[in-house]
C-alpha cells in the first residue's frame, strides 16, 4: 500500500488516557512476542527520540496529540542535517506503526497516524550499495593466512565471507556446532530433528559430508538467530576453512565457558565467555582498515596518528565495512560464482527476493563473463 493509499486503523469512541512511554513501552513488550530482540531494540531507537520529544513538548497524554506535534517532530529531525533519506523513512514509518497501536489501545485520534509524512524513497535509495568487494576480502584473508593464521581474527574473516552469516549467528556458534571429524557425527544422533528410526539414521548421516557447521536457535541461553527457529540450518564450509577451524580449536581459541555452562566457538578473548555482537562488529572494522592488512593508506593519513586507529573510533575510517558490509558482499560473490538465489538464500537465512535486490549487488562486467558461457545455446 502506497503512503497516499493509507487508511488509518479505527479506534474506540472514547479516548482513554495513557503517557507516551508507557505506551512505547507496552508496545515494544507486545513486539516481543514475534520479532527478534535486534528488531525490537531497533524499534526502540527509532520510536524513543519521538517520545521524548513529546515529553519535552509537554505531551503527558497521548489523548492531547496532534499533526501540530508531528510536524514539529518531523521539521526537526529534517533541518537537523545529519539524517539521510532513507533512515528518515524508516523512522516515520516505525513511529507511525507505534501511533497505530495507540489508536487500537483508544489513547490516539484516528486519524494522527495518516498526518506521519513518510518521504518517498525508490527502490534504488533504499538499497546501501556499499558492500565489501571481493578482491578486498580475498586480500584480507591472504594477509590473516600468512601473518595470523587461525588467529581469531583469521577464522571470524573467513566465517563472515564464507558463510555470509549475520553477527548474531556468528557469535551463536558452540564448539558443539562444528562439525569436522567423523566422531563429531555422532552428536547428531541425539538432535531432536533426527529423531528417526535407526536404519534412516544411518543412511541420513551416511550421505553427510564434512565439514559444516550448524546455526542453532538458542534464545534461553542469550544466543536467539534472527529467523528464530526458521533460522536454524546446517552450513557445508570449504576444507579449507575447516582446517583453519581445527586449528583454532587445538591451538588458539581461549578456553572457557559463557555465564551458561556452553562453549563458544569465538570466545572473547578479554574475559571468559562468548564474543559480543558490537565486538564483532569492531573486528570487521578493523580488519578492513587498510592499514591493518598490509596496505598502503589511501586516504593520506599517517596511521601513528589516525584517530580511527584508536579504541572505540575504528568506525572513522572511510574504507571500514561492517558484518553486514561482508555479508552483501558474500551475496555477490557467491552469485559471480554462478551460486542459485535459492540456495543462496537458504544458505544465508534470507529470502530470494532479498538475495535479488539488496544483498547482489553484481559486478556487471564480471557477471556478463560468467552469462557468455550460455550465449552459444541460443543457436543451437
Amino acid at each position: 500500500m502506497r503512503d497516499d493509499e493509507y487508511e488509518a486503523p479505527e479506534g474506540g469512541d472514547e479516548l482513554i488516557p495513557m503517557a507516551p512511554r508507557e505506551a512505547l513501552n507496552i508496545w515494544l513488550e507486545r513486539q516481543q512476542m514475534d520479532k527478534a530482540e535486534s528488531t525490537v531494540q531497533s524499534y526502540r531507537y527509532r520510536v524513543e527520540p519521538f517520545v521524548e520529544f513529546l515529553e519535552d513538548e509537554g505531551v503527558e497524554n497521548l489523548n492531547d496529540l496532534n499533526g501540530r506535534h508531528l510536524l514539529r517532530f518531523d521539521s526537526m529531525r529534517r533541518s537537523s542535517g545529519d539524517v539521510q533519506k532513507n533512515t528518515l523513512n524508516n523512522q516515520l514509518g516505525t513511529i507511525r506503526q507505534f501511533l497505530e497501536f495507540g489508536i487500537k489501545a483508544n489513547a490516539v485520534e484516528a486519524a494522527v497516524a495518516s498526518q506521519v509524512d513518510i518521504p518517498h524513497v525508490s527502490k534504488d535509495e533504499r538499497i546501501n550499495r556499499e558492500k565489501l568487494p571481493t578482491q578486498r576480502a580475498k586480500d584480507i584473508l591472504a594477509y590473516l593466512d600468512r601473518f595470523e593464521y587461525a588467529s581469531r581474527d583469521h577464522v571470524l574473516a573467513f566465517l563472515m565471507w564464507e558463510t555470509g552469516a549475520r553477527a548474531g549467528s556468528l557469535r551463536a556458534l558452540d564448539l558443539e556446532d562444528v562439525y569436522l571429524e567423523e566422531d563429531d557425527l555422532d552428536r547428531l544422533r541425539y538432535q531432536e530433528d533426527l529423531d528417526v528410526g535407526e536404519s534412516v539414521l544411518e543412511e541420513i548421516l551416511g550421505g553427510v559430508e564434512l565439514p559444516f557447521l550448524y546455526f542453532r536457535h538458542r534464545p534461553e541461553t542469550d544466543t536467539p538467530l534472527k529467523k528464530k527457529a526458521s533460522g536454524e540450518r546446517p552450513v557445508n564450509i570449504s576444507d579449507e576453512l575447516g582446517d583453519v577451524l581445527r586449528a583454532y580449536i587445538r591451538h588458539r581459541r581461549k578456553d572457557g565457558t559463557d555465564e551458561h555452562g556452553r562453549k563458544p566457538l569465538l570466545a572473547s578473548e578479554k574475559a571468559p565467555g562468548r564474543i559480543s555482537v558490537s565486538g564483532i562488529r569492531v573486528r570487521a572494522y578493523v580488519m578492513t582498515q587498510p592499514c591493518q592488512v598490509g596496505k598502503e593508506c589511501p586516504h593520506d593519513r599517517d596511521p601513528a596518528d589516525c584517530e580511527a586507529r584508536v579504541h572505540g573510533q575504528q568506525s572513522r575510517c572511510p574504507s571500514v565495512r561492517s558484518p553486514h558490509k561482508w555479508r552483501t558482499g558474500s551475496v555477490t560473490w557467491h552469485r559471480d560464482r554462478g551460486w542459485p538465489p535459492e540456495e543462496i538464500a537458504v544458505k544465508m537465512a534470507t529470502s530470494v527476493e532479498l538475495v535479488n535486490s539488496v544483498y547482489d549487488q553484481p559486478e556487471k562486467l564480471k557477471r556478463m563473463a560468467i552469462r557468455r558461457q550460455h550465449l552459444d545455446t541460443l543457436y543451437e
